[in-house]
């Protein structure tokens, strides 16, 4: 009997509390969605577990989303389930302000194991809940790659593991989708816990936040509240550009920001823009955001790429060439998720056709996302879409004209076409009116340089990127 319990205890609902079940699902779920709509539309919603074990009801704020959810992920969420606890439990939806049929006992369960006899459900007491930092082990700074594109958002991370409430504090990272701020902070506070074990230590989602600010104005519980988010010495929160014009968020935030620094507690957050670039934020938080110390994380430059796809596919018992490597990463090039991603589809398709990892494999496995890219980037695009956001002529790229309001955007597009296609230096330097490689080359060079340097060109970049990939 024992044995049998042991191999049946990773997927066995049995003892787990109602929570624990749903977060075993939803670790599913955050692999597989894309990060803003994960936390849009799955992190938000709460649990509650029949009497008899065979339902798994899913609380939704309205009726709009509960229609939305159930239409756009219901059947996933459904498999899920079943993948992981078996196809006695049910998944249905329902809103969280009305009475449920069956009302939801506030203790631990045990369903009944199959094969066994049919039993009344085993209710135990818990024990006292112990704080919840809500960190994911896997990210550590062990696994984070570094690059040029992370160097310094990682350094100072690292900083503040060591020595929190010191120097850097908020720490404030930006950046676009999928370039590794959630890996980042997570390792900011696996670290800490590792030094300190009894550290009090929260990783939130700003719209968790939210969340919690709704709950205890609703219900009243505000001291609850502050002496939750006032007494952490570590508070990671993502996503702060979810505050915007949420003004009673955004004053209970302001007091929390300010009873932790006074507190010598850490603050480290991230955003998809820098501070000033925030919009529909009170003026008195921006300027707490922007006064420690802010860092990009940028796109991954070619090599950290490579390094990223050898790793990882070494941490699924995979062998990947440099070459493979090299060839994947000049054709995905946007963030770490989608090269992640890319790998999934190579490693999948390796495996179900058993062929060993190579160039002509990656192509058949990537072939929608390379004729997509293929399809939509090249030079001419580029210098469409970079005459435009500065309100220049087409022409002026190709023109022999030196003004800074030419010159400028036209080593933007160089920068750019280097970047985002496979051209070649003189490739590029012909298509810009012919001219030489090494003007160019020292075109990438030094918007590459500056990029690091200043916010407002970075997000300029941030901007035209998305456009241009669609």
């Amino acid at each position: 009997m024992t044995d049998e319990l042991n191999r049946s205890d990773e997927h066995d609902p049995n003892g787990l509390a109602q929570d624990d079940l749903w977060l075993s699902c939803v670790d599913v779920l955050a692999k597989e969605m894309p990060e803003q709509l994960f936390h849009t539309w799955i992190r938000p919603l709460t649990v509650m577990v029949s009497n008899d074990h065979s339902k798994l009801t899913l609380l939704v704020g309205n009726r709009f989303k509960m229609d939305w959810i159930r239409a756009q992920y219901g059947q996933r969420i459904q498999q899920v389930v079943q993948e992981l606890y078996g196809e006695g439990i049910r998944v249905e939806f329902a809103l969280a302000n009305n009475k449920p049929l069956e009302k939801p006992r506030p203790q631990t369960f045990s369903p009944p194991i199959q094969g066994l006899i049919e039993a009344t459900p085993n209710w135990v007491d818990p024990p006292a809940e112990p704080f919840k930092s809500r960190l994911n082990a896997a990210f550590t700074f062990d696994n984070l790659i570094e690059g040029s594109a992370n160097r310094m958002a990682r350094a100072a991370a690292m900083h503040v593991a060591s020595s929190p409430g010191q120097l850097y504090n908020p720490l404030f990272i930006y950046g676009g989708v999928g370039l590794g701020k959630t890996h980042l902070v997570h390792a900011v506070g696996n670290r800490l816990i590792q030094d300190k074990p009894n550290a009090k230590v929260l990783y939130i989602h700003a719209e968790q936040f939210v969340s919690d600010v709704v709950k205890s104005y609703q219900r009243k519980t505000f001291d609850e509240f502050k002496a939750r988010y006032h007494s952490l010495d570590l508070l990671l929160i993502d996503d702060v550009q979810f505050f915007a014009n949420k003004d009673r968020t955004q004053e209970e935030f302001f007091n929390a920001f300010e009873a932790l620094l006074a507190k010598k507690s850490h603050i480290v957050m991230t955003s998809d823009t820098y501070p000033k670039g925030l919009t529909d934020i009170h003026e008195r938080l921006v300027s707490r955001f922007d006064s420690g110390l802010t860092v990009a994380i940028e796109s991954p430059e070619l090599e950290m790429r490579v390094a990223i796809l050898i790793n990882k596919a070494a941490a699924e018992e995979a062998v990947m060439s440099e070459e493979v490597a090299f060839f994947v990463a000049k054709n995905v090039r946007s963030n770490v998720r989608e090269l992640e991603g890319a790998l999934r589809k190579i490693l999948a398709y390796s495996r179900f056709n058993q062929k060993d990892i190579s160039i002509q494999l990656a192509k058949e496995a990537l072939r929608d996302l390379l004729s997509i890219q293929n399809r939509q980037i090249s030079v001419e695009n580029i210098q469409k879409t970079v005459a435009d956001y500065y309100k220049i002529k087409v022409a002026d790229m190709y023109s022999k004209k030196r003004p800074a309001s030419i010159a400028r955007p036209r080593q933007i597009a160089m920068y750019l076409a280097k970047e985002l296609t496979q051209k070649s230096l003189p490739e590029i330097g012909e298509i810009f009116g012919g001219r030489d490689h090494t003007t160019v080359l020292h075109a990438v060079r030094k918007i590459a340089a500056e990029r690091q340097q200043h916010m407002e060109l970075n997000q300029q970049l941030h901007v035209l990127e998305q456009t241009l990939k669609g």
